[in-house]
């Protein structure tokens, strides 16, 4: 079976759980070709996975940089393109209950005219320019208070033109189309049902549309360009739901979120991630002296500095304490990454936390820690906490996505963004070796039973077989 396989920021380029994911899904059916479809930021990014032999072909689609290769618009396709860019503008600008099948359409047709034509350069005219801010900074709609400005119009145009860029690739042909995310990810996966018919899939480990939201509150955009590429985002994640032939959320909290913004529970089937127990075996000893361990990629949607300020207060009540930080920052992240740095020397802990980099084998990372932390404001099933729990360490990790469906009663789960919480529950598991030890043989126990990658890849063997194949997907084998 031919599988295209949509990324987006993620595999093959970038480490992190969505990555470990998707590697684990192409290796454990080998029996099926992979095709890769990765969107990236410019097009030199390089592989940072050693692909397995299933993976067929990879293609990058940058979303920035100068754009697809294509000659300006002439005069008919310039106004072939006006009345596409009016009619995004409006539903962009309509709050009412029909915009959302109105973007469908739209956005249907303009991929067959990013067939056709140069969409950026369409983007890129004099003509559209001012269409588009005459309609959008004529109307108050989802602006509040604030009026657009030229240069708001400006940046908008530049924002929807480069997230629209995955409709000039030409679809991948594949029995099955997997977008391992929503929102601009799933956009090469709908060009494929639309171009050859073929089903699509839609994984989410985390909600991609909440997590837009929490990253535009750091955003640099003002609050009318803010208000409507949110709104962009949200017509096209409702559309990703509408048009998946089934939605494998990581867990069972992701499903609320999905079927608040327009899934339909009969197309839902919950797959948890999982891992493979024979590279986590259990530790048979803890470090010498106290101490926190986390891992992952180091970026504002970690709260890195939560579990800093955490652990500040761990140490002014236990001296001997250290953090140990595993994992580096994505590209474009590296400021995330002072920025930690200086708050661990301004709370006078500088010198005993450790940025330590990526570490080659990720075992090492939680021997590290007689405790593990996750501190995320957002996760989908986070394979730092499976990991750990697979070898035995406890965790204390935040109340968010589906940690507390993993950790249940084997760990200590907090309140995101509380480091006084996250420091009191540091604190209780670093001060009592017999709850550690209770707590970390019960986590490796569950984790063992429900968290498996050979369960998760047996699920997605089975939904790739039944959907190619064009057999319908009743609600009691999907639900669950």
């Amino acid at each position: 079976m031919k599988v295209a396989l949509m990324t987006e920021g993620t595999y093959p380029h970038q480490f992190g759980g969505v990555s470990v994911w998707c590697d684990q899904l192409v290796r454990g059916m080998p029996g099926h070709d992979f095709h890769v479809v990765a969107l990236v930021a410019t097009g030199a990014e390089r592989p940072a996975w050693e692909l397995p032999a299933n993976v067929a072909s990879l293609v990058g689609v940058p979303l920035w940089g100068a754009g697809p290769a294509g000659r300006r618009p002439g005069r008919t396709a310039r106004r072939r393109f006006a009345p596409l860019l009016a009619e995004l503008t409006g539903v962009l600008a309509d709050g009412s209950a029909g915009a959302a099948g109105r973007f469908g359409e739209i956005l249907r047709a303009l991929f067959e005219y990013a067939q056709q034509e140069c969409l950026t350069g369409a983007f890129g005219t004099d003509e559209a320019f001012e269409l588009f801010t005459r309609l959008w900074c004529g109307s108050r709609a989802d602006t509040g208070p604030v009026r657009p400005s030229l240069q708001d119009a400006l940046t908008a145009m530049q924002l929807l033109e480069h997230s629209l860029r995955p409709l000039s690739h030409p679809p991948e042909y594949a029995d099955v189309a997997h977008a391992v995310t929503n929102g601009l990810g799933v956009l090469p996966a709908l060009t494929v049902k639309w171009r050859h018919g073929r089903p699509v899939i839609v994984t989410e480990h985390g909600i991609y549309l909440r997590e837009q939201y929490l990253h535009a509150r750091r955003g640099p955009y003002r609050w009318p360009v803010k208000a409507l590429y949110l709104r962009f985002l949200h017509h096209l994640c409702a559309l990703g739901y509408r048009e998946a032939a089934v939605i494998t959320p990581g867990n069972v909290y992701n499903t609320r979120w999905e079927q608040r913004l327009g899934a339909s529970g009969a197309v839902i089937k919950t797959v948890y991630n999982g891992v493979d127990p024979q590279n986590f075996p259990a530790f048979e000893g803890e470090p010498d002296v106290p101490t926190i361990s986390w891992v992952g990629r180091i970026d504002p949607i970690k709260d890195l500095e939560t579990l800093i300020r955490a652990f500040a207060l761990v140490h002014e009540a236990m001296p001997a304490a250290r953090l140990r930080l595993f994992g580096s920052p994505p590209g474009g992240r590296e400021g995330y990454l002072r920025q930690c740095k200086d708050l661990a020397a301004e709370l006078g802990v500088g010198e005993v936390t450790g940025f330590e980099g990526r570490v080659e084998n990720i075992r090492d990372a939680y021997e590290a820690g007689h405790v593990v932390v996750l501190s995320s404001l957002s996760e989908g099933f986070p394979y730092s906490v499976l990991e750990a729990m697979t070898c035995g360490r406890p965790c204390v990790a935040t109340d968010v996505g589906g940690v507390t469906e993993a950790i249940a009663d084997t760990g200590l789960v907090v309140p995101p963004r509380n480091p006084r919480a996250m420091a009191e529950a540091c604190l209780r598991l670093l001060g009592d070796g017999e709850l550690r030890r209770r707590l970390g043989s019960g986590a490796r126990a569950r984790a063992l039973e429900y968290f498996t990658v050979d369960q998760a890849v047996e699920t997605f063997d089975e939904l790739y077989e039944r959907i190619g194949s064009g057999l319908p997907l009743h609600y009691a084998e999907v639900a669950g």
